[in-house]
């Protein structure tokens, strides 16, 4: 795993004691943390802990309730150039080939038919090239394997050259061989790049060779550092407010509400 590279004086991220909030529902309660130029981060918590939310507010969606959010060294706002944000939804391709679901994303919001010059052209071609993708470029998006789709969907990401890359569950419904490779992926991304990679997930233990510090959510909270010292039995139940026990086993981390059973214990 590399390590986060110190090259920006600025951080890429600060949350200043940020409240975000839905209506009268606090979804995050004064955070306060900063990213770094260069490091993967993983994004985890329990359905609802705020992980979208937080995404929005780094997108310049939603403004915080109380507090502030930075981005490359601004208040975070709507279309900032080098940002880029992968969803958990993936576009309507079905006809559409790979290489028009990167140009799409390349486009913009610019009205009427896109006219690609030499250079749009070979910034696509750059971006398929970066994820593996140039070799099935050509095929129909809705033709392609799970595995190849998010090849295509992080090309898509990559063409607008980001610092910061946001990307949701990008993991869910892959198989673990497909899981394996697009964190391998994001790796080899952020060691050629030198961008921020803040990546959720709902199960930590296949980002665990690539990934620089975890931020935690959970009941408004938020923790931020190194796995062995945020994915810890007494850190993750001061943060939900109720006993949580983490095990681990073959290079798996496994957290559990309450006191796990010592059956369990002596299983791992």
């Amino acid at each position: 795993m590399t390590g986060p590279r110190m090259t920006d004086p600025l951080p890429i991220v600060r949350a200043d004691n940020a409240t975000l909030a839905h209506g009268s529902r606090v979804v995050l309660a004064e955070a306060s943390f900063t990213l770094v130029p260069g490091e993967i981060v993983g994004l985890l918590g329990p359905n609802g802990a705020g992980k979208s939310t937080l995404f929005r507010a780094l997108l310049g969606l939603i403004a915080p309730r109380a507090g502030s959010i930075t981005t490359l060294g601004r208040p975070a706002r709507t279309g900032r150039p080098g940002i880029s944000y992968l969803p958990q939804q993936e576009p309507n391709g079905q006809f559409l080939s790979a290489w028009d679901v990167v140009a799409a994303a390349h486009a913009g919001n610019r009205p009427g038919l896109p006219w690609r010059n030499r250079a749009a052209r070979a910034a696509i071609d750059a971006a398929l090239a970066e994820t593996g993708a140039a070799g099935f470029a050509q095929r129909p998006f809705a033709s392609l394997s799970g595995g190849e789709r998010q090849r295509v969907l992080l090309a898509q990401a990559l063409a607008g050259q980001p610092r910061l890359l946001l990307l949701d569950e990008p993991l869910t419904s892959l198989d673990p061989a497909a899981q394996a490779e697009t964190v391998g992926l994001l790796s080899a991304i952020r060691a050629r790049l030198g961008c921020t990679i803040l990546v959720s997930s709902h199960e930590i233990s296949p980002l665990l060779p690539v990934m620089d510090r975890v931020l935690y959510l959970a009941r408004g909270q938020a923790a931020l550092g190194p796995v062995d010292r945020v994915i810890t039995g007494p850190v993750l139940s001061g943060l939900y407010g109720a006993p949580v026990e983490v095990l681990r086993a073959g290079g798996r981390i496994f957290v559990l509400p309450g006191e796990a059973p010592a059956a369990l214990h002596q299983a791992v």
